[in-house]
């Protein structure tokens, strides 16, 4: 455009110019009028210049192909139009959505208003979230603060401590130290780790395998040190739960003989009172354990084994289901010995192979950029600052940091691994998952004996929390097939949740793993419930993708 006016311009000016080859200079001077002076050469050419750049313009946007409004282009960028979104504050926690989240708008709506909720109803300072579809991240965004004091937001770069799902992280190291041969599942645990005395129950020897610890069927303790209220609150659960069960079984029957009732109605009223005798004084959570708070310092893994090495098993292996964070302990040195690597070294090899870049153990030294702070409410129902913590003592089973989106790689890594085996006849060219496909139905099948307290419908697998596919009654509730791990640390929760596709040989077709949905969660705000959330906002997303 300046170009055109100052040729424009320069032709009016110069002899012989546009003033003669026009002749309105020549007619009017004939006319008797005053001589124009340069100042009309100048405002003519001005003049000029401005209508024919005005025409340029117009002729330009007059040859783009207009665009039908039925048909917007799908490249097109929904932050285009409006010029303000796109130069967003410094502070600003938002990011520009990525191009494979335009047609989950609804799911992503309806799924932030969910989370504003529960962050209001626990008052938890910050949360993020992330969401994949199909191994494509749709969704990742930060609600309130990582740091409270500094007025810090959330963001999707947000780290913040991940708590029991670096227990689904061990797995993957001793799954591939079983894939290698070099670690057998089945012997007792002192053929690595020999520091590990051999136990007893009730006087009866016996073997503590690494299959049993990973599914918490060891009998090693967790925070609780108290035997007997153990061992009271888990009778009394067992108790009730029988009684759930014989309550379900009746009313499946419908309809029974008198002589039936009776007998059914005398074994609620014994259990019933059973349950009342037996019912456990009150129990510390895992918040009110000391050992939680440890702030010493732990070399190695086999150091850490002093904590318990020496204390009793709460029951026989394989007996009942305990949770127990200090048999992951256990599992790390059991992995160092198996590898020949310490375990954070190893476990590093596996994030930079996963491609878990911002995932790392948990120090105070080290600066970590985007790391959160983490909050508690005391007694005065005030917001706080956690106290200090050192969680080397346990690395494997709880003390790793991470984003949502190391988290969605993580579980996208192992949903191809679990569904490449269905989609190798119709696609050779697919390359193998991280861990095979037999090794991932075996750490995704429930174990007996076993619990998943974060969803009572499921069952602990390995290192994961399986619920699997169930319909009782048509046109009913349909019970979808999951795997999920829950967090809970000092200031922290988190789940991670793996929605798989329900696949069969007819629907692979043109389709390549991994199919399904993966939701992250952190929050810096410890005994947030977290699971059932996540699994809502998956089922949004499978929805708005069937649709």
């Amino acid at each position: 455009m300046y170009r055109l006016l100052s040729a424009v311009t320069v032709r009016a000016a110069a002899p012989g110019g546009l003033a003669s080859s026009c002749g309105r200079r020549g007619v009017h001077q004939r006319a008797g009028l005053p001589p124009l002076g340069h100042g009309w050469v100048g405002g003519l050419g001005l003049g000029l210049g401005l209508a024919l750049g005005v025409k340029l313009a117009g002729g330009l946007r007059g040859a783009a192909p207009a665009q039908s409004p039925a048909a917007p282009d799908p490249e097109a960028s929904p932050l285009a139009e409006p010029p303000q979104a796109q130069s967003l504050a410094p502070w600003s926690p938002q990011t520009p959505a990525p191009p494979h989240s335009r047609g989950f708008a609804r799911a992503i709506e309806s799924s932030r208003d969910l989370l504003h909720r529960i962050k209001d109803e626990v008052g938890a300072p910050g949360i993020v979230v992330g969401v994949s579809v199909d191994g494509k991240e749709v969704w990742s965004e930060g609600l309130g603060y990582a740091d409270v004091e500094n007025r810090v937001p959330c963001k999707p770069e947000t780290v913040m401590r991940i708590a029991s799902i670096s227990k689904s992280l061990t797995m993957v190291a001793l799954a591939k130290l079983w894939e290698a041969g070099k670690l057998d599942l089945d012997i007792p645990v002192q053929h690595y780790v020999p520091e590990f005395p051999e136990k007893e129950y009730e006087g009866e020897k016996v073997s503590v395998t690494t299959r049993l610890l990973i599914s918490h069927l060891s009998g090693i303790r967790h925070y609780e040190k108290d035997i007997k209220k153990v061992k009271e609150e888990k009778a009394y659960k067992a108790l009730k739960m029988m009684k759930e069960t014989v309550a379900f079984e009746q009313e499946k029957e419908g309809k029974s003989n008198e002589k039936n009732d009776f007998t059914k109605f005398k074994t609620e009223q014994e259990n019933e009172a059973k349950c009342r005798n037996s019912k456990p004084g009150k129990k510390k959570n895992d918040f009110e354990q000391g050992e939680l708070y440890l702030r010493e310092k732990f070399e190695n893994s086999i150091e850490s084994l002093r904590l318990f090495k020496n204390d009793p098993l709460f029951f026989k292996p394989g007996s009942q289901f305990l949770y127990s964070t200090f048999g992951y302990t256990l599992l790390a040195a059991i992995v160092e010995r198996a590898s020949g690597y310490k375990y954070l070294d190893y476990m590093q090899k596996i994030f930079q192979d996963l491609d878990m870049l911002t995932t790392v153990q948990e120090e105070n030294e080290p600066v970590i950029y985007n790391r959160a702070r983490f909050y508690v409410y005391n007694k005065k129902k005030r917001l706080v600052n956690t106290p200090y913590v050192d969680n080397s003592y346990k690395w494997a089973g709880g003390g790793f940091l991470s984003t949502v989106g190391d988290l969605l790689k993580f579980g996208n890594a192992m949903l191809y691994g679990y569904q490449v085996g269905l989609f190798k006849n119709s696609n050779e060219n697919l390359l193998p998952g991280y861990l095979k496909p037999e090794t991932m139905v075996m750490m995704w099948t429930p174990v007996p004996n076993t619990e998943m307290s974060w969803d009572k419908e499921g069952k602990y697998a390995m290192a994961w929390g399986v619920v699997e596919k169930k319909q009782t009654y048509g046109s009913c509730r349909k019970q979808r097939h999951y795997a999920s791990h829950t967090g809970g640390a000092v200031g922290a929760s988190s789940v991670l949740l793996v929605l798989p596709e329900e696949l069969d040989t007819e629907t692979i077709n043109n389709k390549v793993p991994p199919r399904g949905i993966i939701v992250s969660i952190i929050c810096n705000m410890q005994s947030v419930g977290l699971n059932s959330t996540a699994l809502k906002i998956a089922l949004e997303f499978d929805k708005d993708r069937s649709d």
